[in-house]
């Protein structure tokens, strides 16, 4: 149970994470002028690293000893889930911050950027109930 608890931190961590970065920070990023936005995104993601990266492989490493510990629905959905969130992260959102950081964006490109980010939102919220069943807080 101390396990489950410790990986229910992590969820949580990257769930009000995710719902600040949703609603308030890429939201934010419309309202900059372009060479403060680079210049504050450059900042910005080097900040924010020091939050996700501990964060996000905390999270997944937890997720992978549960899953080899203990074969389950729940344990195989989170870790999937995960796995995803990664995916995401990596392949879409990085190029993106990327982008954003050289200058290469416009409005459009940022609005996408708060859209598409539903996606991670939604997937860490659910990531975050199931840690909350596994633990019997729901």
């Amino acid at each position: 149970m101390q396990l489950e608890i410790l990986q229910a931190l992590f969820d949580f961590g990257l769930f009000v994470l995710i719902w600040l970065v949703q609603l308030v920070i890429y939201p934010s990023f419309r309202y900059a002028q372009k060479t403060k936005l680079i210049e504050w995104h450059r900042i910005y993601t080097q900040r924010i690293s020091y939050l996700v990266i501990p964060l996000m492989l905390g999270q997944l490493l937890l997720a992978i000893f549960q899953f080899t510990n203990r074969i389950s629905g729940v344990n195989t959905t989170v870790l999937v889930l995960i796995l995803f969130q990664w995916a995401i992260t990596l392949f879409y959102f990085a190029p993106q911050h990327r982008s954003i950081s050289r200058g290469n964006f416009d409005l459009n490109s940022l609005h996408r950027l708060v859209k598409i980010n539903w996606v991670r939102t939604a997937v860490w919220t659910l990531i975050f109930i199931l840690s909350l069943k596994r633990i019997h807080l729901l």
